[in-house]
């Protein structure tokens, strides 16, 4: 198996498509309040860093790190294409996120994930990294179709 992570190209139909049915995943999970993936418009946004992994050269995951405030930063539009679920994808996603903020010296890491049932293998995966529930940061605010966790790597390793 040929894994490749590349910044994403942006202007990739592919990455558009696959942005899209992340989207479309997400629909059913809670309500449009309580979706928080982001489009490709808001990837655009200066302060969002966005990786694309390729398997024997076809797109099946994406992640990006999104400015919240100096040295913290949040993981966003982490994906993994439904037929790649169970590979092990997801941990190289967010190995790749967490070696480049804690290269960069970024201070924390935090994200927003579901607490829906569909959610519970992305729950566990990021607490097998080290990702403790943490309050809402950011524009966040209480909701109970979010779980709000944190990475710091001064006291924790990926």
């Amino acid at each position: 198996m040929d894994i490749s992570i590349t910044r994403a190209d942006l202007d990739d139909p592919a990455l558009a498509d696959f942005l899209v049915a992340h989207l479309r995943d997400m629909e059913p999970t809670a309500p449009p309040g309580s979706r928080h993936a982001l489009d490709l418009a808001a990837l655009r946004a200066p302060g969002v860093r966005l990786w694309t992994l390729h398997r024997d050269g076809e797109l099946v995951g994406t992640v990006a790190l999104s400015a919240v405030e100096p040295d913290h930063e949040e993981v966003k539009s982490m994906r993994v294409a439904p037929a790649a679920r169970g590979l092990g994808i997801g941990r190289v996603l967010l190995r790749h996120v967490l070696d480049d903020a804690l290269a960069r010296g970024v201070e924390r890491v935090s994200l927003e994930t579901g607490s829906q049932e569909f959610f519970a293998p992305a729950r566990a995966l990021y607490s097998a990294h080290g990702f403790v529930p943490c309050a809402p940061f950011g524009g966040y605010r209480d909701d109970p179709n979010s779980v709000y966790l944190s990475w710091i790597p001064a006291r924790m390793s990926p």
